[in-house]
């Protein structure tokens, strides 16, 4: 029942926040999500890390047994179920995101002064949808969850955004519900060609995944990968479907840019693993180095977009883009290295660009600007804002010793062992990419080194500069140079200070986080090693299989 109350708890919380006064709605929301905290705390120590690719604490609750199950004797088969389960991969997935929940809650205290119980309701509301994507064990659970997170998100760009607010929520509402759409015709596909072979509806997803590996055609391999890779690409995005995402990180208010790049865009790339990896092995098999290929012009293009920008959040928005390229390559790579680099690529991702849409949003309350053009050394200003603002960049450049450089190193191992066609049981160095492609993606390291340091430079060294009120107000009344103590109030004064203590907390769980899984990635590494090998092997099995065999590859059948 932990499972169904990780999910359930932030809703009952929403439900209060949403009948109780606006005075309490800061408080309900916190505590809605602190105590999910403490239970996957629980969950992180009772997992037997033995057995981290077997879904434990299952848990199984009849929906609509009536939507095509059947009894055969006293066993009820098929119907929709609420079905949970969790293996190492969607653990630390979850534990992502209720890590970033009571950071966005905390967060927003200050920014957020209209409209106080809607705003936490949705973003409360927002955390037990996600969560259920990353538990769910039943195909129709996870796509109701799966849809429900754009609602939300929806509410809280459109409401709460900045001036381009409306034009950014539709754009990233219809650019993600119509590649949803087609996944699930894909999905559907799966669920219909298995209930006229079974004689019974059935949605669990274990046992269509294992249907569609044994039973699909190459060509229909290919066909459902198409349509699944429309939703789920769209969702990371990978190039060219990502042009949604840096005008929603834009408008979106500083919690909302924080959801979105740690943990929305992470379902995209759940779901591939989930779902396009081992539904369609044949079809990945093949189509690797073109997926590969497309991750690498994301990498290289995102990166050169970031070169030339100039307010900040869309050039930390637009890095996005070239970083879960990074997880898309490592995870078409079919072996250990690059699978598990893709997987800690999610968690660390979620930290290092969370964290910085968090300080480029405390800078933001204080200047109402995100333009390199009037911020400049901001270190004389704010010494604690630049120091966090320092670390967080180099962790997401990949500075070894801090958390992107594993996954970084790993992801580009991966693609770069994954050239031999040799399956050794573990998919080791199993694969179908090579050194060319971890030497290209490797430049859009070199490059995101460049953007990121040179946006460093900008907002935080050199000479001071400040948006002309500010400035003025310096001048007349406050001492030069001098940055105002952490938790001094500024209301009714233009004058930016330096982060509270509230702020500060904030940000100390992001930064030790960083830190140990940059120093000792150890755990999480043995955690993820038996999953992503029981993925490469049933990958890359089943595409030297299809060769051997004689079948016909999924390209010659695919559009």
């Amino acid at each position: 029942m932990i499972l169904y109350a990780l999910i359930f708890v932030p809703v009952v919380f929403a439900l209060l926040i949403a009948a109780r006064p606006v005075r309490d709605a800061r408080q309900l929301a916190l505590i809605g999500t602190l105590l999910p905290v403490g239970l996957v705390a629980w969950l992180l120590f009772s997992f037997d890390w033995d057995l981290a690719a077997q879904f434990q604490f299952p848990s199984t609750i009849p929906w609509f047994t009536a939507l095509g199950g059947i009894e055969r004797g006293d066993v009820a088969l098929g119907g929709v179920q609420l079905s949970v389960g969790v293996d190492s991969v969607s653990l630390m997935l979850v534990a992502l995101t209720v890590l970033l929940g009571p950071i966005c809650v905390a967060g927003s205290f200050s920014a957020i002064t209209e409209r106080v119980k809607t705003y936490y309701a949705w973003l409360v509301a927002l955390q037990g949808a996600m969560t259920a994507v990353f538990l769910a064990r039943d195909l129709v659970l996870f796509y109701v969850a799966f849809e429900f997170t754009l609602v939300p998100m929806w509410v809280l760009i459109s409401l709460w955004g900045s001036t381009n607010r409306r034009k950014a929520a539709t754009r990233f509402f219809l650019y993600t519900f119509t590649g949803s759409m087609i996944a699930l015709a894909g999905l559907v596909y799966v669920v219909w060609t298995a209930a006229g072979i079974r004689g019974y509806w059935t949605f669990d997803i274990g046992d269509l995944s294992l249907f569609a590996r044994l039973h699909l055609t190459a060509s229909e391999q290919a066909w459902v990968m198409l349509a699944l890779l429309a939703g789920f690409a769209v969702k990371v995005p990978l190039f060219p479907v990502h042009t949604w995402l840096p005008l929603a990180h834009t408008e979106a208010p500083t919690a909302g840019s924080v959801i979105l790049a740690g943990v929305l865009l992470k379902l995209g790339t759940y779901g591939i693993y989930r779902f396009v990896l081992p539904f369609c092995p044949i079809a990945a098999w093949e189509y690797a180095p073109t997926v590969a290929a497309v991750s690498i012009v994301g990498i290289v293009y995102a990166g050169l977009i970031c070169w030339v920008q100039t307010d900040v959040k869309k050039l930390v928005a637009y890095s996005s883009v070239a970083h879960l390229g990074f997880c898309i390559l490592g995870m078409f790579s079919f072996n250990t290295a690059g699978l598990t680099g893709s997987v800690l690529y999610m968690v660390n991702h979620g930290l290092s660009t969370g964290a910085l849409f968090l300080m480029i949003g405390m800078v933001y309350e204080r200047y109402h600007t995100r333009s390199m053009k009037e911020l400049g050394g901001l270190a004389s200003r704010m010494p604690v804002w630049a120091t966090f603002m320092v670390f967080f960049t180099l962790a997401s450049v990949g500075l070894p010793g801090l958390n992107g450089f594993v996954s970084e190193f790993l992801c580009l191992m991966g693609a770069f062992q994954s050239n031999t066609g040799i399956v050794d049981g573990a998919g080791a160095t199993s694969g179908r990419l090579g050194p060319w492609y971890a030497a290209i993606a490797g430049t859009g390291m070199i490059v995101a080194a460049m953007y990121l340091l040179l946006m460093v430079g900008h907002i935080v060294w050199g000479p001071l500069r400040e948006p002309h009120g500010h400035a003025a107000h310096h001048e007349h009344g406050h001492d030069e140079g001098r940055a105002n103590p952490p938790g001094a109030e500024t209301h009714g004064s233009p004058l930016p200070r330096d982060l509270s203590w509230r702020e500060i907390g904030i940000l100390i769980p992001l930064a030790v986080a960083c830190i140990a899984l940059g120093v000792f990635p150890k755990p999480l590494l043995d955690g993820l090693k038996d999953p992503v090998n029981a993925i490469a092997a049933q990958v890359v099995g089943a595409g030297v299989k299809a060769r051997t065999a004689g079948l016909p590859p999924a390209q010659e059948a695919a559009p």
